[in-house]
């Protein structure tokens, strides 16, 4: 029986350019990548459905159904993970492709190398999640409460929806209380050492979070600013070591 360790990752490429496919497919499959492709975004829809890749890398655009368009579908039927690929270097689009539910995005042209990367780090951060602290349950106050065990998020009662990018981001915010957590400390821990410098990734989450978990996103309780630095959770009293229990 092969290890699991040893599986090969499949991944589908898509994209309407056949030099890039058979380029990305040589290199990936050198690397031990089980790799097939796709030509548009309803196929790779289909192809999704179908085969149950690893993770996809798209293409934003394409003639029929563009990239932008093929995630927005994608997401309503699967969590894999997506890098994008766009000639585009608009923060703009990179902001609307993340917010549509992309892991990352590369800009075209690109070296297979930094491909590869990316790729690694992605597949890394969905098959590891935070590890959970002794302490499974973090109440924050009467109103937040955080069960790491569990990887959910409640308030006032009900359950918020974090995807899981956003629950690292928090995981590693609400585990250290008080302590200013730099840009480059969240890149490297949340996305991997290869992001330190991709700083607008912090802030678009950072405001992902405050947009759900805050009655204020401008005036934030819980996830505060500490400008040209990084970012702090707030140590509330009710925050305290002896609020933190197990929940089992």
């Amino acid at each position: 029986m092969q290890p699991r360790s040893a599986r090969k990752h499949t991944i589908l490429i898509v994209d309407d350019e056949p030099r890039i496919l058979d380029s990305v497919r040589m290199n990936l499959e050198l690397e031990g990548y089980q790799v097939f492709e796709a030509t548009n975004g309803q196929e790779a829809l289909d192809q999704v459905r179908l085969r149950l890749p690893d993770l996809v890398v798209m293409d934003v655009m394409m003639p029929q159904m563009d990239g932008f368009e093929a995630l927005r579908e994608l997401r309503k039927f699967s969590s894999v993970p997506v890098i994008l690929l766009t000639v585009k270097a608009d923060e703009r689009d990179v902001i609307h492709g993340l917010e549509l539910g992309a892991d990352d995005y590369i800009g075209k042209p690109f070296s297979p190398g930094v491909l590869l990367s990316r790729i690694k780090a992605v597949v890394r951060r969905a098959e590891t999640p935070p590890q959970a602290p002794a302490a499974r349950v973090l109440k924050v106050d009467d109103r937040l409460t955080i069960d790491f065990d569990r990887h959910e998020v409640w308030k006032d009662g009900e359950k918020v929806q974090l995807r899981p990018t956003e629950f690292r981001l928090l995981y590693h915010l609400a585990s250290n209380p008080g302590v200013v957590m730099t840009h480059e400390t969240l890149l490297s821990r949340v996305w991997g050492p290869e992001y330190r410098d991709a700083s607008h990734y912090v802030r678009l989450y950072i405001n992902y979070l405050r947009q759900k978990l805050e009655d204020d996103p401008a005036n934030p309780r819980y996830i505060l600013t500490e400008r040209g630095v990084g970012y702090r959770f707030a140590d509330l009293s009710s925050a305290s070591p002896g609020d933190l229990t197990s929940a089992r």
